[in-house]
């Protein structure tokens, strides 16, 4: 069983906010309830009172879903509840109405009050509800206006003073004003935290487009004339061949040369795009998840005298780290070690960010990795590629909440530098995301 620790921390920073928006605007009708109702029930007469607290209670059950309503219609999950507005708007004067008759014929001074912070409430609490379904900021000021002008109104009906009557309309433009204030930025900062998550995954989109274009383009300036004079000579060398002069031996030799001339060129530029460089990867890393709004520190050694293939095996293991962190964890910081020592090279990548479940609603720190890649990634992958250099690769969860990938490769004598550490903090977002484009 997931505990609700679990569960809030199963959700990304977006399906947070909205939560805690919902379930602000959920409690407000038991507010509502418990702020109005009570005193009615204890100064009203019955009967009175209890058909005053459940005109209450179902004007704060209506309001409810009429906030649920409009809320899937900001997250684009519904259409807009026009018609639920309007009937909670019809009940929430119809209520305020007999409230209003009520004041001065049921009870004395305290009644009066009791009623009267009732009236006020039941207006409040209904614009603000029918404000989250509002598509125009101005329509809130008007609805705001419009029931401060009709609280004036029927307070003068009612037989209310002068003062009475402005003293109830600027309490109830007030509550109002404050309560659509609270409702639409509310609904603003929801739409701009999924705009901003969204804007980020388009960003990795988009880097990972610009990667596949580059290496296109590679393709292409490496391949492209070679396969052009290929298809030439080969056109020559059939003219030739029908008839039957030599030279088509000749042309058809150039052929083959360049063929494989073309096929050492393509493994020179696949080569290139899938060995890292592991001093670039660590800058990619820390700028990538810096500019995701995660808070990451490297903290490294000199890598300068490590042999390329150890540099090409860890340096995808911080590839694969990186793209763990951005696409299946919910992190607020992550930290890169990386110490050589005279027998081993040790890379370390710890988050505090674990969102991922298994069938059983566990978490599976294998689960998390696995998950991020496709066929032959993963940590399957990451051991495969330390296994040519001797090296193992080790992962799982830390306290129960960080999640720590330690990668150790050993080094021969002659080939081991001498550990230096530092800090480095450069923001190159390209080759994090190279693993997400192969």
């Amino acid at each position: 069983m997931r505990g609700p620790t679990a569960w809030w921390q199963g959700k990304s920073t977006p399906a947070k906010v909205e939560t805690y928006t919902r379930w602000s605007f959920y409690s407000f009708p038991l507010i509502e309830v418990a702020t109005f109702g009570l005193p009615v029930l204890g100064q009203v007469p019955m009967p009175q009172a209890g058909w005053l607290f459940a005109l209450l209670a179902g004007h704060g059950a209506l309001g409810a879903l009429t906030g649920a309503r409009a809320l899937d219609w900001v997250r684009d999950v519904r259409d807009q509840p026009l018609q639920l507005m309007w009937a909670f708007a019809v009940f929430s004067g119809m209520v305020g109405i007999v409230v209003c008759a009520m004041i001065g014929r049921v009870g004395d001074d305290e009644t009066d009050a009791a009623l009267g912070g009732l009236w006020a409430g039941v207006m409040v609490f209904g614009i603000g509800m029918i404000t989250l379904g509002v598509r125009r900021r101005r329509s809130a000021l008007y609805l705001c206006a419009g029931c401060a002008a009709g609280t004036a109104v029927l307070s003068l009906v009612v037989g209310g003073s002068a003062s009475e009557a402005l003293a109830a309309t600027i309490a109830v433009l007030l509550g109002t004003s404050f309560f659509a204030f609270t409702s639409v930025f509310s609904v603003w900062l929801l739409k701009a935290v999924y705009e901003l998550d969204e804007a980020r995954e388009t960003r990795a989109r988009l880097a990972v487009a610009e990667e596949r274009l580059r290496f296109g383009r590679d393709l292409h300036d490496v391949i492209g004339r070679n396969l052009a004079v290929i298809a030439l000579k080969s056109e020559l060398a059939v003219q030739l061949a029908r008839r039957e002069r030599p030279e088509a031996v000749d042309q058809m030799t150039e052929v083959q040369r360049i063929a494989q001339e073309s096929q050492r060129e393509v493994r020179d530029v696949v080569r290139g795009y899938r060995e890292a460089d592991l001093g670039v990867e660590l800058a990619g890393a820390q700028g990538v998840l810096e500019a995701a709004g995660i808070v990451c520190s490297v903290d490294r050694a000199d890598t300068a005298g490590l042999p390329g293939e150890v540099q090409s095996a860890l340096a995808w293991v911080v590839r694969e780290g990186t793209t763990n962190v951005l696409r299946h964890g919910n992190a607020g910081q992550c930290t890169v070690v990386l110490k050589v020592t005279e027998g081993q090279v040790v890379l370390t990548v710890e988050n505090d960010g674990i969102r991922a479940a298994d069938g059983d609603g566990e978490r599976t720190a294998a689960g998390v990795a696995e998950r991020s890649a496709g066929a032959g990634s993963g940590l399957a992958g990451l051991r495969e590629r330390l296994a040519i250099v001797d090296g193992t690769l080790e992962a799982g969860p830390v306290d129960g909440e960080a999640f720590r990938v330690v990668a150790r490769v050993p080094l021969a004598p002659e080939t081991a530098p001498s550990p230096v550490r530092g800090s480095i903090a450069v923001t190159s977002a390209a080759s994090a995301v190279r693993e997400v484009a192969s």
